[in-house]
């Protein structure tokens, strides 16, 4: 069956880094868009940044702009997500998804952005 599994989250500080791995099986990941969306607490799913099968393409959303690389190896089925700069506005839990909306994702990963 199709898993999409997310690692990689935790506390950092305000400025720091983190960089959030999505393991998939299950599908033909190679071909598919894939997706990282973020859901804070009281706030419905926020799509973050998008990325195409031959990772030609590459959007991001607003606040991931400049701070938020997104990448994948599709040798290894696997999904990235390279956060830098982060704000304390930042702390969610991070789900990557096969969709923008976020409707087939992973059970997710918190980021938590303090000092």
């Amino acid at each position: 069956q199709v898993q999409l599994v997310e690692s990689g989250g935790g506390l950092v500080q305000p400025g720091g880094s983190l960089r959030l791995s999505c393991a998939t099986s299950g599908f033909a990941f190679s071909s598919r868009w894939m997706y990282w969306v973020r859901q804070t607490p009281g706030k419905g799913l926020e799509w973050v940044a998008s990325i195409n099968t031959g990772i030609g393409i590459i959007q991001d959303a607003e606040p991931a702009k400049g701070r938020f690389t997104i990448s994948r190896d599709n040798a290894k089925n696997t999904l990235y997500l390279q956060m830098n700069s982060l704000r304390s506005e930042d702390t969610a839990v991070y789900y990557c998804a096969k969709d923008p909306q976020g409707m087939e994702r992973g059970q997710g990963t918190q980021v938590t952005v303090s000092s």
